[in-house]
């Protein structure tokens, strides 16, 4: 063996800890007298443990990249009229769900990716989200294509494979919005042609305080560590955070806490920022 050979031996050793069993293993095969059955039977327990091993890492991988991930906020809204009636509903985009939720899982070894089937008139997607280490799950959904609006053929399954993307990933993940409600794009609402008053509220697509304060937290979890960000956005937000309910006020005053740079002040009134 030359030095630079058992330097590099060295080295391996070092910066790669044996593995027992490993080690075991490559006695077997160095050994001409080895029985062949019991090489693979270790061989074979050697696969199932680490199968296991990267379950477990896969689990709690998930659970710290969930804990980390902001509210999801429905960035877009749909609205049209057809024979069937009108169709207004809001929803999250999938470039919307990709911004917020990409940098959490990417520290954490966590990717994700797609894969589409067609057949029997129907679209298929499935979302394969995997861990650094190995192990991943899948998540299925099938549907037909999106005959909505004045969609083409292309279209109609452009959107259906779009919309199985957003919900097998928020699926996979265990995410949600603030209201699931873009499923009514497959069933069109009919408008009453003679509603009362009393049976039906006015409708109005104005946020409630809620969504608002949620995309309150959103902005602030995205300008972490950056007082002079989370400054400006205190300042901008002191009438909207006035006009909360004092729950959702403190909540967000909770938020800025905790995502900012870490010199607390000793006393904090109402109106200030609470760093």
């Amino acid at each position: 063996m030359t030095e630079v050979t058992k330097i590099e031996h060295g080295q391996l050793a070092h910066h790669a800890p044996a593995d027992p069993m490993v080690s075991m293993i490559e006695r077997l095969v160095l050994d001409p007298s080895a029985d062949l059955d019991k090489l693979e039977r270790m061989l074979a327990m050697k696969e199932r443990i680490d199968k296991q091993n990267a379950r477990i890492a896969f689990a709690g991988a998930l659970s710290q990249a969930r804990a980390e991930i902001p509210p999801i906020i429905k960035d877009a809204t749909v609205d049209f009229a057809s024979q069937k009636g009108r169709t207004h509903y809001q929803h999250e985009t999938l470039a919307g769900i990709a911004k917020a939720i990409d940098p959490v899982l990417s520290r954490y070894g966590i990717s994700y990716r797609f894969c589409t089937d067609q057949g029997g008139g129907g679209v298929k997607v499935t979302c394969i989200i995997q861990h650094r280490d190995g192990h991943a799950e899948e998540t299925t959904l099938t549907g037909a294509p999106d005959q909505s609006g004045s969609k083409n053929g292309f279209q109609a399954v452009g959107s259906a494979v779009t919309y199985l993307q957003r919900y097998t990933l928020k699926a996979a993940l265990g995410l949600s919005a603030e209201v699931d409600d873009d499923a009514h794009a497959a069933t069109p609402r009919r408008d009453d042609p003679a509603p009362r008053q009393e049976q039906r509220p006015a409708q109005t697509d104005a946020p409630t305080p809620r969504q608002k304060a949620d995309r309150l937290l959103a902005d602030i979890h995205r300008a972490k560590g950056d007082k002079a960000a989370l400054t400006e956005l205190w300042e901008k937000t002191k009438d909207f955070r006035a006009s909360l309910p004092d729950d959702m006020r403190k909540e967000v005053k909770a938020k800025f806490a905790a995502v900012a740079p870490k010199d607390p002040a000793p006393a904090i009134a109402d109106d200030e920022i609470p760093y």
